[in-house]
């Protein structure tokens, strides 16, 4: 495998947490988005991103920076999965729009996205990261469905790994 990371944003913990499983499974670095440089960028092939998402499906507040490094970093040839934090009862009508926040920012970069996941099995009304029928990276509920969390992590590590 390529020079990985895992980059998150994270207001509460859970995206953190969640980043921090998915660096561990990878044996890579889980890194705060805060923390992000160009130069992490440069070192590192495969981009991990993920993002709770606030409001109405706005990303998490220190991704906005790290949206910024992103768009000024050289991404062309780069693979990029997303995934991404949500509450489908709650909000519903926007589930993990963080991440389809997060892809409308570098989707024109010339990177490789990986990582889309089927909607079935998920209960929601509408959201932002569903693209073609898919969503376009990880969607996790860890609060109505976090006995789904380790399942769904692992299934879309097994699916992204071969493509890194």
């Amino acid at each position: 495998m390529n020079a990985t990371i895992v980059i998150y944003g994270s207001s509460t913990g859970t995206c953190e947490a969640i980043a921090e499983k998915i660096a561990s499974k990878l044996g890579c670095e889980a890194l705060n988005v805060q923390d992000l440089t160009a130069d992490v960028v440069n070192a590192n092939q495969n981009l991990i991103l993920g993002t709770s998402t606030w409001g109405a499906g706005e990303l998490q507040d220190d991704w906005y920076d790290g949206l910024k490094t992103l768009q000024g970093a050289d991404l062309s040839g780069k693979t990029i999965a997303l995934f991404g934090c949500g509450d489908s009862a709650s909000y519903s009508d926007n589930f993990v729009g963080g991440i389809g926040e997060l892809y409308n920012g570098i989707k024109d970069s010339g990177a490789k996205f990986i990582g889309a996941v089927e909607t079935d099995g998920y209960t929601f009304d509408d959201s932002e990261a569903v693209i073609d029928g898919k969503f376009i990276g990880l969607p996790l509920d860890d609060i109505n469905e976090d006995d789904k969390t380790d399942t769904r992590i692992e299934a879309w590590i097994a699916d992204i790994t071969p493509n890194m």
